[in-house]
């Protein structure tokens, strides 16, 4: 793992990125404590993992969701993707009723 000052990362982010791209991440430093880290998605699924990883919305959404699986109130597969269907349904009618009315 690598370990940089933010003063440094500052002066040279340009060739950190590239650095990032074939070395990994960057452990970004201000006053000796890491503050950040510098490194480079593989791809946009990547990225969003990564976003998302690190999203107090989803993580509270994970743990909810976890919590009604023990509790006896999770969905099986065939009932989740007719839940899904449903809701996409109910948008898409939503969407077009509201685009009659804006005429």
């Amino acid at each position: 793992m690598r370990i940089a000052p933010l003063a440094d990362v500052k002066a040279r982010l340009s060739a950190y990125l590239d650095e990032c791209g074939v070395e990994g991440p960057l452990v970004i430093t201000r006053n000796g404590k890491a503050v950040a880290v510098l490194l480079v998605p593989f791809d946009d699924d990547d990225l969003e993992r990564l976003l998302l990883g690190r999203s107090p919305r989803f993580q509270a959404l994970l743990n909810r969701s976890r919590q009604s699986i023990k509790e006896g109130k999770g969905l099986g597969e065939e009932a989740f993707w007719e839940a899904v269907r449903k809701r996409a349904q109910e948008r898409k009618a939503a969407a077009a009723k509201a685009r009659r009315t804006k005429r």
